[in-house]
């Protein structure tokens, strides 16, 4: 951001995990006591390294630094802050007292600890519309902050300028960390009125950060493009004109928004002591003329117009239209090009899809190529405005644009895009096939009676754990290193070795275990026409939790049945029912790469369709049980309120549309996880599931208000502990528990569960877990026996 009559590139944040998930192995290998700390903070200084020289050498201009983590940026926001829970603030200071706060800790705690320690972790929720869980910083009305002695947003910085690369830090805004924050205890107490206190904090952070030479900070505010309240109002102003007092002359603040549009928030914004703003004009490039109209002259505008959170090409020439109308209103050396958002919602490159068809392949572009097309962007005007011709680099900016072109020509005229019959399946769609033809009050007690559930009955989420052993067979079957039977029968028989072991533990509806399976969306993917996959399309979701999504390129539908024969080979072996596992059409959109040349709204419809032959398939086969998971409905949720109507009629018509062809006595349980569902709660209840299990045990039951405001007259399992943490609960937690469960829910109703899937985690950990459950049910049975 010279004086030069240049433009300038820029990348809001770029992906961590490393091109080989290096980092995952790192932290998983340090947690298993295999990697010291020494190796793990080099390990994560080289990945550091590699990443910012790849931008630079690449051409990016304004470099992030301080988009690294261990687990989440919002947890290390709340650690640099000293914003830590006191159930923590016994455990060693550093990566021990981080991690638990992430994970929860049981047992002996790390080197330095005098006493035994067993604290669950911190909630997690989503990232806004993303399928990526940030760490929710836990806040009460005596909460005081104070900033670490060099926090890792300067270190990183530092670091990087000893290898000669000047970067722009990036930081969670202060008013945004607050919103994105719960409120401890039961008081009314709202975290932003914290902000006074916090803000000395940020000023210190600043100051450090221009000590340390630093010019351009991006700030992230991304609710700035949420609905607002004369509070939230009120704290922006209150917040920057504060860090503006203290902001050193050498420091300039790009206030960055994403996912939203800001246009109609720039009576606000524009009077904001900031030095630039950043749009996501992917999202909504309509935003760009009204904000234009508003923005002060000497603002310099960043204009992201490379998608950072899907797979598909930039089309250039829809882009150079964007930055044409920016650079008619203000010069170059005014304007940055960027990604709309960060990378991390990306795959790390293209370079390592060595067997991905090859059509498909030409219309992607994954965080790698995306650096590229800013780099081709940048260059577009660039060239017209340098002194001297640039025949060499004009010339490959000509083919690139001229590439470009032929690729999105390519697609939009592909016959692989656009299938005849499954738009006229969709076209024929009637009202009553979104039905439930019987009220549940009806259904229910045919159901009970059909399985011979009992009271309070007990069942898990779907996943058993994918061990060492499993993961490994599955490599050497894709290796082509075992054959397609012998893969087989090691299936079979871990299949029927989860179904004995829940059997003895007592569960009452069990299911398969799903080894057979990579990922939730995945296997479904791969059954379906219209997808696609990658060899190494990784993203992260939580921590080192990384997942492939595939990719939804054309029309969809089922070519054969996808489940069928596991859920009946599991069911042959048991006498207890089996839940045959499905993923509901709204995951499945929102955890694949979706096209973007249709609305998603008919793309969940085909999904639908295609659930809905499935879910007809596994009845016919005998299993009355069917779960067809959810947990994404809240997550897709737009972040304006006056366009949730639109979005819940769609997403919960496709999931009716999945679900409602049954007869009564098959009962249908779906599973939401790791949302606020309190605003969504009457669009959950037109769900009409039979049973509905959701994560509960992070958000310390503030769930069940909605269950109390609403009231929910079908099944419900809120999830009894949190799988996401290595701690085994105890039988008398999960009595307290279920006790303050039934103070919302009748008993009658009631199922016992976890809050997730449990592939994550081991069989140590999980039997032990599932028998103190089963446990709790014992005990609520008899103490409810003479009321059933």
């Amino acid at each position: 951001m010279s004086a030069a009559a240049t433009l300038k590139s820029s990348v809001l944040g770029y992906p961590r995990v490393g091109n080989q998930r290096q980092l995952k192995k790192l932290i998983e290998g340090f947690w298993a006591g295999k990697v010291d700390e020494s190796a793990l903070v080099d390990g994560a200084r080289a990945l550091r390294t590699q990443h910012w020289q790849l931008q630079r050498s690449q051409g990016i201009d304004l470099i992030p630094s301080g988009d690294f983590t261990l687990y989440d940026l919002v947890l290390d926001t709340s650690y640099n802050f000293g914003a830590i829970p006191t159930r923590y603030q016994t455990i060693p200071a550093g990566l021990p007292q981080y991690f638990a706060m992430a994970r929860g800790l049981q047992g002996a705690a790390a080197k330095g600890a005098d006493q035994i320690v067993d604290v669950p972790a911190m909630e997690m929720k989503k990232w806004f519309d993303t399928n990526y869980h940030y760490i929710v910083p836990e806040l009460g009305p005596e909460q005081t902050f104070q900033l670490t002695a060099e926090p890792s947003l300067v270190a990183h910085f530092k670091e990087a300028k000893a290898l000669g690369i000047h970067t722009k830090p990036v930081l969670i805004g202060p008013v945004s960390f607050l919103l994105l924050a719960k409120a401890s205890g039961e008081s009314d107490f709202q975290p932003l009125e914290l902000l006074p206190r916090l803000l000395p904090e940020y000023r210190k952070l600043l100051a450090q950060l221009a000590e340390a030479g630093a010019t351009w900070i991006q700030v992230d505010e991304p609710h700035l493009g949420l609905d607002s309240t004369p509070a939230t109002e009120a704290a922006y102003k209150s917040a920057y004109q504060y860090l503006a007092d203290g902001l050193s002359p050498s420091l300039r603040l790009l206030l960055t928004t994403y996912f939203e549009r800001v246009d109609d928030r720039m009576a606000l914004i524009s009077k904001l002591p900031v030095h630039g703003l950043h749009l996501d004009l992917v999202r909504h490039p309509q935003q760009l003329p009204g904000v234009l109209d508003q923005l002060p002259a000497d603002w310099v505008l960043s204009l992201g117009v490379v998608n950072g959170r899907n797979i598909w090409k930039t089309e250039f020439a829809t882009a150079i239209d964007l930055i044409n109308q920016a650079t008619n209103r203000k010069p170059l050396n005014q304007l940055v090009l960027a990604t709309s958002c960060s990378l991390l919602h990306s795959p790390y490159s293209l370079e390592f899809e060595t067997k991905l068809d090859s059509e498909i392949k030409d219309w992607l572009a994954f965080a790698n190529e995306k650096l590229g097309e800013l780099a081709t962007l940048t260059a577009v005007f660039n060239i017209q405005q340098s002194a001297e011709p640039q025949p060499k680099r004009q010339s490959e900016v000509d083919a690139a644009l001229e590439a470009n072109k032929r690729s999105f020509a390519a697609r939009r005229t592909s016959a692989r895009v656009v299938n005849p019959q499954v738009q006229d399946r969709l076209a024929k769609v009637q009202p009553d096939m979104v039905v439930r033809p019987t009220p549940f009050a009806e259904r229910y007690p045919k159901q009970k009676a059909h399985q011979k559930l009992p009271l309070f009955p007990t069942t898990t989420i779907g996943s058993f754990p994918q061990t060492k052993e499993v993961r490994q067979a599955r490599l050497k079957f894709k290796k082509g290193e075992l054959s397609a039977e012998d893969y087989r029968q090691f299936l079979l028989k871990e299949t029927e070795r989860c179904v004995r072991i829940q059997e003895d533990i007592g569960i009452d509806v069990l299911v398969h275990g799903e080894f057979e399976r990579n990922d939730m969306v995945e296997y479904f993917g791969e059954k379906l026409r219209g997808y696609v996959f990658t060899q190494n399309g990784w993203v992260a979701s939580y921590g080192t939790r990384c997942v492939k999504p595939p990719v939804i390129y054309g029309d969809i539908d089922r070519p054969n049945p996808m489940t069928v024969d596991w859920s009946v080979y599991a069911q042959s072996l048991t006498t207890k029912p089996m839940k045959g596992m499905l993923t509901g059409p709204v995951t499945c959109l929102q955890w694949s790469f979706v096209r973007d040349d249709q609305p998603r709204r008919v793309t969940a419809q085909q999904l639908a369709l295609a659930i809905r032959d499935e879910v007809d398939d596994l009845e016919k086969a005998g299993i009355s049980t069917i779960q067809i998971d959810e947990p994404a409905i809240r997550e897709g949720l737009p972040l304006r309120r006056t366009e949730w109507e639109a979005y819940l009629k769609w997403a919960v018509d496709a999931f009716l549309l999945s679900s409602c062809s049954v007869q009564d006595t098959t009962q249908i349980h779906t599973h939401m996880c790791y949302s606020d569902f309190n605003d969504i709660f009457p669009a959950i209840q037109r769900m009409d599931a039979d049973v509905i299990t959701i994560e509960n045990s992070r958000s310390d039951l503030k769930l069940l208000r909605a269950f109390d405001r609403y009231g929910y007259h079908n099944a419900s399992g809120p999830g009894l502990y949190d799988i996401h943490s290595p701690r085994v609960p105890t039988v008398e937690e999960m009595n307290e528990r279920l006790a303050a469960l039934l103070n919302y829910l009748p008993f009658q109703l009631i199922w016992l569960n976890p809050d997730c899937g449990l592939k994550t985690r081991d069989w140590a950990e999980v039997e032990a877990s599932l028998r103190n459950l089963t446990a709790t049910a014992g005990e609520f049975r008899r103490r409810y026996a003479d009321q059933a």
